[in-house]
């Protein structure tokens, strides 16, 4: 779990989410859902979220704070 989470650090403060030891788990299944994998897959997971990242950051980035807000945390 979590094998990308330093990569996305800037992701992340883009998006207003701060992780946590508590939340990880959380948002490591929000990013599985936002790019249509299976929880705990890791390497496909980061291949896809590198390629959404890479064809448009500010979507990518849109998506996760929509996410998170949903999820009540924010």
């Amino acid at each position: 779990m979590t094998c990308y989470f330093r990569q996305l650090q800037p992701v992340f403060k883009k998006a207003g989410i701060v992780v946590t030891s508590e939340n990880k788990r959380e948002i490591d299944k929000m990013i599985h859902s936002i790019v249509g994998t299976e929880y705990k897959n890791c390497s496909v997971t980061w291949k896809l979220v590198k390629q959404k990242i890479a064809e448009n950051e500010e979507d990518f980035i849109s998506m996760m704070k929509e996410n998170w807000t949903k999820k009540g945390v924010q």
